[in-house]
C-alpha cells in the first residue's frame, strides 16, 4: 500500500533575491511543487558533496533554476510509485542525474524523479551506508571500473589517488585496497596520515608529490594508475609521471580546470586519461556497481569516515566543504 504523502514537507531552499542575493534556510515547502516522475521517495539520508555546496551557494553552473533545492544523493524507501519496478517500501538510492541540479534534490522529505534514476538498495547495505558511499563512492567506483577497463591488476604497480582526505578519496584508497591494490594517498592534511593507512594506504605523501612546476613535458616514471580528485597542475603532473601504458581517471576539479602538459605522455608512454562523468554514468550499469560497493568493493571503516548533521547543522559544513576543511565523508540525516 502506498503511504500517505503530506501536503507540505521540510526541505533546505535556495532562492534568489531580487537583487541577486543567494539566501538559504530549512523551511516547509509544498509537496504538490515536486518534479515530475514516477516514484516518489521518503527520503532518510543525503550527503553533502562539493557540487551541493556550490549549489547551496546558487553557483549557476550548477543551478539554473530558483528557488532550488540541492542534495545530488538521496536514500529512503519508496512511498508511491507508478513503474513496476518498484512499490511502496522498497528501500532505493538515487544519485546523480539532475538530482539536485537540474532538478530539486535530497535535501527534504520527499523526492520525486524518473524510474530510471532508481537503483533498488543492496543486501550488504544499509541506506545509510549507502549514503556514506552515496555519489563519492560511486564516483571512485566508476574510477577503478576505468583503471581495470585498461587491463591494470592489483600486480602491475602503485595506484596513486590525489585529495585522498576528501570524499571521494577516502573511498578511492578502501576500494582500491579492498580489491587488492597497492595504494599511495596524497593529502596536504598530514593529521590523516594515519586514518589513510587504516584504510589501506600502503603509503602516504603530501602534495608536493604531485606539484610539479619544472615545465617538463615527462617526469620520472611512478605510478601505473592514478585516481585524480584534484585536477589543474595535480592532474598534469600525475600524467607526465605514469609508467608506460598507465590510466589516469580524472574526476576532479578544485585544483583547477586548466590542464597543463603536452600530448608527450599519450603518445610516448602510452597513458590513457579516462574521464570521469558520474552524472551521467548509464543506469544500467549502476545495479552492477552498487553490487560490488555493497560487496567486494565494500570500504573500511565507513563510519569512522563519517560525520552525520540534521539537515538543520549543514550551514557550517557547507562552509567547510567550500574551504576545502573537511574529511571523509559528511552524512545528512533528513
Amino acid at each position: 500500500m502506498p503511504m500517505t504523502i503530506p501536503e507540505i514537507m521540510r526541505c533546505l531552499l535556495v532562492t534568489k533575491r531580487a537583487d541577486g542575493a543567494i539566501e538559504r534556510a530549512v523551511v516547509t515547502q509544498p509537496t504538490s511543487e515536486l518534479p515530475g516522475g514516477e516514484v516518489i521517495v521518503r527520503v532518510r539520508y543525503s550527503a553533502l558533496n562539493y557540487k551541493d555546496a556550490l549549489a547551496a551557494t546558487g553557483h549557476p553552473g550548477v543551478v539554473s533554476r530558483f528557488p532550488h533545492v540541492p542534495g545530488v544523493d538521496a536514500a529512503g524507501e519508496v512511498a508511491e510509485s507508478t513503474s513496476p519496478r518498484f512499490k511502496a517500501g522498497d528501500d532505493v538510492i538515487v544519485t546523480s542525474f539532475e538530482l539536485g541540479a537540474g532538478r530539486w534534490g535530497g535535501y527534504a522529505e520527499f523526492i520525486r524523479v524518473p524510474a530510471e534514476w532508481v537503483v533498488p538498495l543492496r543486501p550488504g547495505l544499509s541506506v545509510r551506508d549507502s549514503m556514506i558511499l552515496g555519489t563519492a563512492g560511486l564516483t571512485a567506483a566508476m574510477c577503478l571500473e576505468a583503471i581495470e577497463r585498461q587491463g591494470i591488476g592489483p600486480g602491475d604497480g602503485e595506484v596513486v589517488v590525489t585529495g585522498a582526505s576528501g570524499g571521494v578519496g577516502t573511498m578511492a584508497v578502501s576500494i582500491l585496497a579492498q580489491a587488492g591494490y597497492r595504494v599511495v594517498a596524497v593529502t596536504r592534511k598530514r593529521a590523516v596520515a594515519e586514518l589513510l593507512k587504516r584504510l589501506g594506504a600502503s603509503d602516504v605523501v603530501g602534495r608536493e608529490a604531485v606539484s610539479d612546476t619544472s615545465g617538463k613535458p615527462l617526469l620520472k616514471a611512478q605510478w601505473k594508475a592514478a585516481i585524480d580528485t584534484v585536477g589543474g597542475n595535480a592532474l598534469s603532473t600525475v600524467l607526465r609521471s605514469m609508467q608506460p601504458s598507465g590510466c589516469v581517471a580524472a574526476c576532479g576539479l578544485v585544483g583547477g580546470v586548466e590542464l597543463p602538459l603536452t600530448v608527450y605522455p599519450f603518445i610516448l608512454r602510452g597513458v590513457t586519461l579516462a574521464g570521469i562523468d558520474s552524472a551521467h554514468y548509464p543506469a544500467e550499469k549502476r545495479p552492477a556497481l552498487w553490487q560490488k560497493l555493497a560487496g567486494l568493493w565494500k570500504p573500511k571503516l565507513l563510519e569512522e569516515i563519517s560525520t552525520e548533521v540534521a539537515l538543520e547543522n549543514l550551514e557550517p559544513k557547507i562552509a567547510d566543504i567550500l574551504a576545502g576543511r573537511t574529511i571523509g565523508r559528511i552524512l545528512v540525516k533528513i
